[in-house]
């Protein structure tokens, strides 16, 4: 990869696709059995999934687009669900009659619409969950509680729906086991009390979250999840389930930036190195990159992603204020509770590497804010790679 990097002139993101099936391989070896729902919404580029379809992927769809684009991979229609629990009529009525027949949801309310406008369809239905421990905890606005998804199953069985799955989602960028040990507690209840009713379940969606290996936190830290012990306690409590279930259960996982992220990469350039004297007296380095917020590194809000800058190598290092090139004083990476050291000698037009941004790069970017067109995208694969380099 760092061979394609150090080629590239323009700015660009380059994702790593031989670096994205090891890492589809790792996860299918940690977690056997599972089935892999690839989360669209991370990475909405046709040749990364096309990547995923080749290794036995699916897809996990948040609107009728997503679906079609999906499909187009080439797929079976039955490893592409509507993961999405905010759903209108119409986007129900588009996706079944793209054939899509396994629709999540978590209200009484939606259940209804699926019902009417997808008769006949399955539903898993989404439990909520704290988010603690993740980057972003997705704690508010998906997934029900026990008691409801208890109702929830009810009314789709008596709708004619087949209630075939339990989903939960343990929060983006998940940090830590605890959280997936606490959502096999839940779904263990709800599943017994399923049981219970006579309802019978084929699969439990453990959904995304699994984090990326290669971020920095807002002070620049590495960041260091125990991978190992996630994927203990996902066998552990896939193996838990599937002795309380009281049918034959399949695993099903959706994740996003786990597999895209550590294998994208930004070739961006500097477009200024500057220190003003700030009205606190002191003065502060900035550096402005040619991309930022608004095209390419949305989630600079929680992350540090690394740089990198190839013409400078072991020259002196400054603390520095690192922002995008807009008129938003939100386009900036880190404040002076967390600089970031750079070049004191970059000067515009030097070439810099984002690295460990595979994720939401292209998803997140607007039309152009500012005038600052979205980076357009290219891909490499094994041959040109350099297993010592950028991975």
């Amino acid at each position: 990869m760092r061979a394609a990097l150090a080629a590239a002139t323009e700015d660009q993101i380059i994702f790593d696709l031989t670096g994205i099936e090891d890492r589809y391989a790792t996860l299918v070896r940690e977690l056997p059995g599972i089935s892999v729902r690839f989360a669209m919404k991370a990475c909405p580029v046709d040749e990364v999934l096309a990547t995923l379809a080749n290794k036995g992927a699916g897809f996990d769809a948040a609107s009728p687009e997503e679906i079609a684009q999906a499909i187009r991979t080439g797929v079976p229609l039955d490893t592409i669900h509507y993961g999405n629990t905010i759903k209108s009529d119409r986007n129900i009525i588009d996706a079944h009659r793209l054939g899509i027949r396994d629709f999540a949801t978590d209200s009484l309310q939606d259940v209804a619409a699926v019902a009417e406008h997808a008769p006949g369809a399955r539903v898993f239905c989404r439990l909520a969950t704290s988010g603690d421990g993740a980057l972003w905890g997705l704690s508010k606005k998906f997934g029900c509680s026990g008691a409801d998804a208890l109702l929830v199953m009810e009314e789709a069985r008596s709708l004619g729906l087949t209630p075939a799955g339990l989903s939960v989602h343990v929060g983006s960028q998940q940090m830590t086991a605890e959280a997936w040990q606490s959502a096999f507690e839940t779904l263990a209840d709800v599943l017994t009390e399923l049981n219970r009713r006579g309802i019978r379940l084929d699969h439990i969606n453990l959904g995304g979250g699994l984090p990326a290996l290669g971020y920095r936190d807002k002070r620049g830290m590495p960041l260091d999840p125990p991978m190992d012990k996630i994927f203990a306690v996902l066998r552990e409590g896939m193996e838990h389930l599937r002795a309380v279930s009281e049918s034959p259960l399949d695993f099903v996982m959706e994740p996003g930036r786990y597999l895209v992220a550590d294998h994208g990469a930004i070739r961006a350039h500097v477009s200024r190195m500057s220190s003003r004297e700030q009205l606190d007296g002191e003065r502060q380095n900035w550096l402005y990159l040619s991309c930022g917020k608004f095209n390419g590194l949305y989630e600079m809000d929680e992350l540090q992603y690394r740089l990198e800058f190839p013409a400078h190598g072991e020259a002196e290092y400054v603390p520095a204020v690192v922002a995008g090139p807009t008129c938003d004083s939100d386009d900036a990476f880190a404040f002076t509770d967390a600089l970031v050291h750079v070049p004191g000698a970059a000067a515009s037009g030097d070439a810099v590497w984002i690295l460990s941004c595979g994720a939401y790069v292209t998803s997140y970017m607007t039309q152009g804010f500012n005038g600052f067109r979205p980076l357009p995208y290219t891909w490499i694969r094994g041959e040109d790679r350099d297993r010592e380099g950028l991975e």
